[in-house]
């Protein structure tokens, strides 16, 4: 394949008709030759005249004359992905998955394909129940622990903005090959090629379940409602898990695929002796801002031109802190995220469309071992000390304080121009009681900072909403090179065990794992019944 490069269109004559018509005027010889689009991106950096850029792909016959002729033209980097694997060893009992977030779903669908039927435990409840529960939490402030924006099919990037930008090189082809399973399943094309892709929740929701049951169709089962309550390990190899503090089922391997919030199971690993070390985090609030604002800061007057715009910032405080924005959600929701009764926890959510008022960002610090207790569980400990204070000085509901409020370390009496969107009800507080003097000073420095970065963005009546305490998992659960923990058999992954962060870096973290599995052994065919 033929790789054209450059390719700019002005963002007013965006179209397949004009991309063609510049392509085809400076290369003639590539008409008639099918084509993919294989990136599309903003340049803004004169808002004046922006454009979209363009890298195609052409499939020739002749590529080595078009070559020659068109010195700027390359060959394609685009690597197909394609993995077998070459186990010998019999596999007595299924490969037991636990968790089915984008690390758990994205390796049981490589098994499953490949002939190995795995079973799926999901302590939350499948899609369409767990979407009434989490909107009955909205609704009622009564938390199903169990399943909610933490727990249940998909994980927690099922009530997020599905975002799948990731900055990890792509030399197995894996990236695009979780993409293109995305798309097979549902997700709109432009993911293949847009520089910062999305689904947004309400998309991946119905992508999700389609991946589901092409498992089932494969051979693979899904237990919902299933905790993982304890594993049975003889002679340093896992042997079977239980379910719910009763079923037993043997297991081959176990791959736990938990998730950042899965609290209690850190607790039940640290028990078995399976090595994990603290890990740093980050903490901090949610700002939100009219997305009207936003776009027009980084796009300028043809704002209305371009998809909803997003921000990237980043900031060293003098005290050593660092800050950065962190999942940002262009046309947005902030939500309640809660998973643990009386703690308080938020994240951000957008659809596809990205059509909601406000935009909204994490604003975090970064915290280690320094800000909390020594030992294995300080950071949860850290974690869940920050949501019951969220919890207490919202009342229950999450709070929120104006900017300004928050910099001269005052409650909030009534909101200004923004206004919240939100899910799940709100409550004015002061955040300033949340953190530590030295994290409130950083986020008091960096936000003033970014206002210079983006018009506005230090504005008076901005929301700030608490507590984001969840930007990554606490704990690393320690794997040697085949992926494996200190116990056979048992395969740490995705970001909950501290090897991914997002939706994409975890997919691509269980495609590793069931290849490692598929290393050792042979498919199911009729080894067990």
């Amino acid at each position: 394949m033929i790789r054209v490069s450059e390719i700019k269109i002005p963002i007013e004559k965006d179209s397949q008709e004009e991309l063609e018509r510049k392509i085809f005027h400076l290369y003639p010889l590539l008409k008639n030759n099918s084509y993919q689009i294989v990136k599309k991106s903003i340049d803004a950096r004169d808002k004046s005249n922006i454009f979209y850029v363009y890298q195609v792909d052409f499939n020739c016959l002749n590529e080595e004359n078009i070559l020659r002729k068109y010195k700027k033209l390359s060959k394609s980097n685009v690597i197909s992905y394609h993995y077998v694997g070459k186990g010998e060893k019999k596999l007595d009992n299924p490969v037991i998955v636990v968790g089915s977030g984008p690390c758990g779903l994205f390796c049981a669908y490589k098994l499953a394909k490949d002939g190995y039927h795995p079973i799926v435990l999901e302590r939350g409840e499948e899609m369409e129940k767990r979407i009434q529960s989490v909107e009955n939490f909205f609704q009622t402030n009564k938390l199903n622990s169990s399943s909610n924006i933490q727990f249940g099919e998909g994980g927690a990037g099922t009530f997020s903005d599905g975002k799948l930008n990731t900055l990890v090189k792509d030399k197995s082809g894996r990236m695009r090959e979780v993409f293109r399973i995305f798309v097979e399943n549902g997700a709109p094309e432009d993911i293949l090629y847009l520089q910062n892709p999305h689904i947004g929740t309400d998309l991946l929701r119905k992508v999700i379940v389609n991946i589901r049951n092409k498992i089932i169709e494969w051979g693979g089962e899904f237990h919902y409602s299933s905790f993982m309550s304890d594993i049975i390990i003889e002679n340093n190899k896992v042997k079977a898990v239980e379910v719910n503090y009763q079923d037993i089922i043997p297991c081959s391997c176990l791959v736990l695929a938990i998730g950042h919030s899965a609290r209690d199971t850190f607790s039940l690993l640290a028990e078995k002796n399976i090595k994990m070390v603290p890990k740093n985090f980050a903490v901090g609030v949610r700002i939100m801002h009219p997305q009207k604002m936003i776009s027009e800061s980084q796009y300028g007057s043809k704002y209305n031109l371009l998809p909803p715009a997003s921000y990237k910032l980043v900031y060293h405080a003098t005290n050593g802190r660092g800050v950065y924005s962190f999942c940002m959600c262009p046309g947005g929701y902030v939500v309640n995220a809660s998973s643990e009764d009386g703690l308080l926890a938020i994240n951000g959510m957008s659809n596809y469309k990205r059509d909601a008022e406000n935009a909204n960002s994490a604003i975090v610090v970064t915290v280690s071992e320094k800000d909390f207790s020594d030992g294995l569980m300080g950071g949860v400990a850290f974690q869940r000390m920050l949501e019951e204070k969220a919890y207490e000085i919202g009342n229950g509901v999450i709070p929120i304080q104006l900017l300004e409020d928050f910099l001269n370390d005052r409650v909030s009496t009534h909101f200004k121009s923004v206004f919240p969107v939100t899910k799940g009800k709100v409550s004015f507080a002061n955040l300033n009681e949340l953190f530590s003097k030295d994290i409130c000073d950083a986020l008091k420095e960096a936000i003033p900072y970014f206002g210079k970065k983006i018009k506005g963005f230090d504005r008076g009546d901005a929301l700030l909403l608490g507590v984001e305490s969840r930007t990554s998992s606490p704990i690393r659960i320690l794997r040697d090179e085949g992926f494996e923990a200190n116990i056979k058999g048992l395969y740490p992954g995705g970001e909950g065990a501290g090897y991914a962060g997002g939706i994409t870096t975890s997919a691509m973290d269980g495609i590793k794992i069931a290849e490692k599995i598929e290393d050792i052994y042979q498919r199911v065919g009729d080894n067990y019944e």
